[in-house]
């Protein structure tokens, strides 16, 4: 049943945990990346070194496999949309990665369905956003995103004040958005197979290191009224309906004072955000996408216990090999799951592992979380 060949564009932790997943249904992967000593290529033999960011590259991986799928956006999409043309399954499809991966069009995609986001204008270069400032087209305060090429918090600059703008502003072409007030940043997994079957994972709420801008921790579920998960559900299954995609998407919100949910971004793929599915729900996203893929039933999104997902990140004082501080005193906590990726250089707010705290009782949850953050280090020999 489970023998058409899954190509994965990538070969990060993302493909790592996918290919866990697989192995229980003893699926085929296949994974196209720079080095075999990337973490998935530590537990897949099908691992083909290449840059999926080239077409040659790309189309020739493709012939090896049956569906392709990927763990990062920015892969050579022209080499999909051929490979499409010849009759391979490709999901999410090349039409929707372009818009997705481009942060101009993905906004204008939102405006274009009536899918709520913050306020928006784009602008070619830095050049640009000033002369805008100066109509009094732009005012400050602002975020900018960069419209291609950002990643792990890459990419994106709040601008608050005159000072910003001389040592912040970026000169790319970039989406100028308005700063939303916000009350909870969240985030919902939603899954859909090619049969049109949808699945949605409860909402987390996600904490934001200022330093790296990247995911500190997350809680799932979210602390929030049952009206606002209902509608942040909801506005997860329209989106991904709204761009007909296959597989998983992540889909982050904002959350205003006033109760307004407003979409900020989406990825294709699974998700930071998805990662204690593995140990807290009933289907992890990883075997969610396998499923998603093969067009079977979609399984249960059930939480099997409330969580707390902590990343793992290089110390922002440590480049070199990688040295974990602090596991033994956190392998001792009943509930504390902990995942390294194998990645053997840390750098300053690297993504290293993540850990995944379960327990029924918050209080207790919050506790251990806590230890563990304190506990847990990532360093250099």
């Amino acid at each position: 049943m489970f023998k058409k060949t899954i190509g994965i564009l990538g070969g990060g932790q993302l493909g790592k945990m996918t290919a866990l997943a697989a192995q229980n249904w003893d699926v085929p992967l296949r994974f196209l990346d720079k080095s075999k000593d990337f973490p998935a290529g530590k537990v897949c033999p099908f691992f083909e070194e290449g840059d999926f960011k080239d077409y040659d590259d790309v189309y020739a991986f493709g012939q090896s496999c049956d569906i392709i799928t990927i763990e990062i956006e920015s892969v050579n999409t022209e080499a999909l949309h051929q490979l499409q043309k010849e009759g391979k399954t490709i999901h999410p499809s090349p039409s929707v990665l372009d818009i997705i991966k481009d942060k101009g069009l993905q906004k204008a995609f939102y405006e274009e369905h009536d899918l709520p986001t913050s306020a928006f204008i784009l602008a070619e270069n830095k050049n640009d956003i000033l002369n805008k400032i100066d109509k009094q087209e732009i005012r400050l305060p602002f975020v900018q995103k960069a419209r291609s090429g950002g990643y792990d918090g890459k990419g994106v600059a709040v601008i608050k004040n005159e000072n910003d703008l001389e040592n912040k502003l970026m000169d790319t072409a970039s989406v100028i958005e308005d700063l939303v007030e916000i009350e909870k940043e969240l985030g919902v997994i939603v899954v859909r197979n090619e049969s049109g079957e949808t699945a949605v994972y409860p909402t987390v709420e996600m904490v934001f290191s200022e330093e790296a801008n990247l995911v500190e921790y997350l809680m799932s579920p979210a602390r929030i009224t049952k009206e606002e998960e209902e509608s942040a559900r909801e506005l997860a299954i329209k989106t991904i309906e709204a761009y007909g995609a296959c597989g998983l998407l992540a889909v982050e919100m904002f959350l205003t004072p006033q109760g307004e949910i407003l979409i900020n971004e989406v990825a294709p793929r699974p998700h930071n955000s998805g990662h204690h599915t593995i140990d807290a729900c009933m289907t992890s996203q990883y075997a969610q996408l396998i499923r998603a893929l093969y067009d079977v039933p979609l399984g249960s999104t059930e939480m099997t216990s409330p969580a707390i997902m902590l990343n793992l990140l290089g110390d922002p004082d440590h480049t070199g090999n990688v040295k974990y501080v602090g596991v033994n005193e956190c392998l001792a906590l009943e509930g504390v799951k902990i995942h390294i990726y194998g990645k053997d250089i840390t750098k300053p707010y690297r993504k290293m592992g993540h850990v995944t705290v379960v327990d029924s009782n918050e209080e207790k949850l919050l506790e251990k979380a806590r230890f563990v953050k304190n506990t847990l280090k990532v360093v250099s020999d």
